[in-house]
């Protein structure tokens, strides 16, 4: 068996949305490792003196920048590209935004809002959003995925059956994810990446933040998966539980509507019980709390749930 090698991917070889004629930065054989410096979500747009009025006027064409694409020899359409991750290095620094006209509730938060992290990045203790709100800190990563059979080029922002912007915050270090492989060499990129997000991510944003991410590529020829699938190598748990959660529901035939509703109730208890702005609160839910279908059998209703953990409450 050869030996693996290591590449690198830099942050100035990056491209936005998908398409399958972009050129590969580097070609990689089953078994090696790929190292990937990401760029945040915004493409470097908002800086550390960035405020909320700048978000207006940000190109969001730019956004959502994604690192490679990396092309997998003897990857073909019908295989499954095994990623394994095994490394996140966080930076340090990173920032949550509420982007009219984009979130769950935009009918609710028409206005711009910018709120900017700092953390440790050895450590990973919890992040401060104020004087007695600590977050804690996941690193992961937003998206990740490979090009599409169809030509052209694609928006990054809705996921699809190759991966891409999945927001699934157990993505991290350890995991093993299956993607399927829909044209030869796979093309994998990688993007969008946080120090920590809610189930749902519900403003749109998590803590976006910049992260090192080094990944190991094999191949599972004949695979034919439909769709993205992974393993953790253990619990999930981010220490959450550890003094219990607020939950709120929203109950009716819209599953959609239902999340709405329970965010909403979320904000509205949030706002009366810590005196939090709405905003702030809405930001918080984005990043801390987790929307789930509690009930999706006792027609013609269904129960959405979102649990807001009380240990970030100092």
């Amino acid at each position: 068996m050869s030996k693996s090698c290591k590449h690198s991917i830099h942050g100035h070889q990056s491209h936005f949305g998908w398409n399958n004629a972009f050129a590969p930065e580097v070609t990689a054989a089953p078994g090696d490792i790929v190292e990937f410096e990401t760029i945040d979500s915004s493409g470097g747009q908002l800086l550390p003196t960035s405020t909320a009025a700048d978000i207006p006027n940000m190109d969001f064409g730019r956004f959502c920048p994604l690192s490679g694409p990396v092309y997998i020899d003897g990857a073909e359409p019908g295989d499954a590209l095994k990623v394994t991750i095994l490394d996140l290095a966080p930076s340090g620094t990173g920032w949550t935004a509420n982007i009219p006209p984009f979130g769950l509730l935009v009918d609710d938060f028409q206005e711009p809002a910018l709120h900017r992290w700092t953390y440790d990045k050895n450590n990973l203790e919890p992040a401060a959003f104020g004087p007695h709100i600590r977050v804690p800190l996941k690193p992961f990563i937003g998206t990740i995925g490979l090009a599409p059979s169809t030509s052209g080029l694609h928006s990054v922002i809705p996921p699809r059956r190759v991966g891409g912007n999945m927001d699934i915050r157990d993505l991290s270090v350890g995991v093993e994810l299956y993607l399927p492989v829909e044209v030869p060499g796979a093309l994998l990129s990688v993007g969008d990446t946080h120090a920590a997000q809610g189930d749902g991510e519900v403003c749109g944003t998590a803590i976006e933040s910049q992260l090192k991410v080094s990944l190991k590529l094999e191949l599972e020829k004949g695979a034919n998966f439909q769709f993205p699938r992974f393993n953790t190598p253990g619990p999930v748990s981010r220490g959450l539980d550890i003094k219990g959660y607020k939950v709120t529901t929203g109950i009716g035939p819209d599953l959609m509507e239902n999340a709405r509703v329970a965010v909403s109730e979320m904000i509205d208890a949030l706002t009366m019980d810590h005196g939090l702005s709405a905003i702030d609160a809405y930001l918080l839910c984005s990043v801390c709390g987790d929307l789930k279908i509690s009930d999706i059998v006792d027609m013609p209703n269904w129960v959405v749930s979102f649990y807001f953990p009380y240990v970030v409450f100092d």
